[in-house]
């Protein structure tokens, strides 16, 4: 058997680990797991180094973003900016749903500000720049009223850094009560732009029933009946060369992608962008979304334990394997590996009548796919905020 590149976390110790037999085209690998609280995102920098973060969903994490090395996590990058107080809640890490290395030397937080998916703490909701090269926080944007509904809940974000003085990022919001939507943010500036609330693509798709280890998925509490899983826009992707936003609500089994021109335009009204939006058919169930620099997309498919990807129009099954429960955040590497973590979400006790069915380890896995990140980057520096602020890429 192949001996895999793996680290198993157990109380910090690194031990060794089993081969994962594939059942697909492609091997799947094990990197890591997790006895802890649940990860969600993941991203991969060009050299290699790997974060991982951890919402305050109620596992009741030490810290919320944590870097994977020397077969453990540590708390990223401090534990002091981990210790999330309402108080200084601009300050501090609240609860953080996805990281993004940009290609600049820069791991880019998106936090929430809301635990247990209550409403944005004030000041809580927020990006946050960290250069990589010293560990220090950078820069950290809040996001505002023409940003977030007073419900909204910030997912995954993609970044393109040619656009303006310092480039921009888009951000999906998931919450099904705040409309769902795209929120447009120029990093210079830090002006925002929130584009499509409510509209059907960012909409959970109401006919969708989830069948997941051979049961539907519905909110099921402890203590009330069930619900549909409706969760609005959360994957989102990029193409190759930044002029299309692909993005899909978990809720649903359709991509859509729509011109990022028109986002960025505030001139441009919301009408006028709908009307570009463009359904590119079913893909499968899927949570993150990733790009590559060949125009393709990956998705996952957690009804069936599964990763897929988009060429030329057309879905292809890449791997398929009984370890793929709930593949969350997908990440495409510089050594062409896609990273993504199984996190077993479905199996929550929010699904199953307030009993916790998770199974430790979660895990992180990853597949080879021979491809490139698409990488959105120019070189330049800019004045903000009353001091230099270099940008090095």
């Amino acid at each position: 058997m192949k001996k895999l590149l793996a680290a198993t976390l157990i109380g910090g110790l690194l031990t060794a680990c089993v081969h994962i037999e594939p059942t697909s085209l492609a091997q799947v690998e094990r990197v890591a797991t997790f006895e802890g609280p649940m990860p969600t995102g993941v991203t991969v920098a060009e050299n290699g180094r790997i974060f991982i973060n951890y919402p305050h969903w109620g596992d009741n994490p030490t810290f919320t973003v944590g870097e994977l090395k020397d077969g453990r996590v540590f708390a990223y990058p401090n534990a002091a900016v981990n210790y999330g107080d309402p108080a200084r809640a601009a300050e501090t890490l609240i609860s953080v749903q996805s990281v993004v290395a940009d290609g600049a030397n820069r791991l880019w937080i998106l936090d929430t500000g809301a635990p247990n998916f209550s409403n944005p703490i004030p000041g809580g909701a927020k990006l946050v720049a960290v250069d990589m090269a010293t560990n220090q926080i950078v820069r950290t944007i809040l996001l505002g009223p023409e940003a977030l509904r007073p419900n909204s809940y910030i997912n995954d974000m993609r970044f393109d850094l040619r656009h303006g003085k310092a480039g921009v990022v888009y951000i999906t919001d998931s919450s099904t009560s705040a409309g769902g939507g795209i929120i447009v943010v120029d990093l210079a500036s830090e002006q925002a732009l929130r584009r499509l609330s409510g509209h059907a693509s960012v909409s959970p798709d109401t006919d969708f029933v989830p069948t997941i280890e051979g049961k539907i998925l519905m909110n099921r509490p402890a203590d009330g009946s069930p619900t549909p899983f409706q969760v609005a826009s959360d994957g989102i992707a990029l193409s190759p060369d930044g002029t299309l936003l692909y993005y899909s609500p978990l809720s649903s089994r359709h991509l859509y992608s729509v011109p990022t021109a028109l986002l960025r335009d505030a001139t441009v009204s919301d009408d006028t962008i709908a009307v570009a939006v463009r359904d590119l058919g079913l893909k499968g169930a899927s949570d993150g979304l990733a790009e590559d620099t060949q125009g393709r997309i990956y998705a996952g498919d957690y009804e069936n334990n599964a990763i897929r990807r988009y060429t030329e129009g057309h879905w292809q099954t890449i791997a398929q394997d009984p370890s793929i429960l709930w593949p969350d955040t997908l990440s495409l590497g510089a050594d062409g590996y896609l990273y993504f973590t199984a996190n077993q979400l479905h199996r929550q006790a929010g699904f199953h009548g307030g009993v916790d069915q998770r199974q430790r380890p979660y895990e992180l896995l990853r597949i080879h796919v021979g491809s490139e990140p698409v990488i959105l980057r120019r070189s330049i520096s800019v004045i903000g905020h009353g001091r230099n602020w270099p940008i090095p890429w």
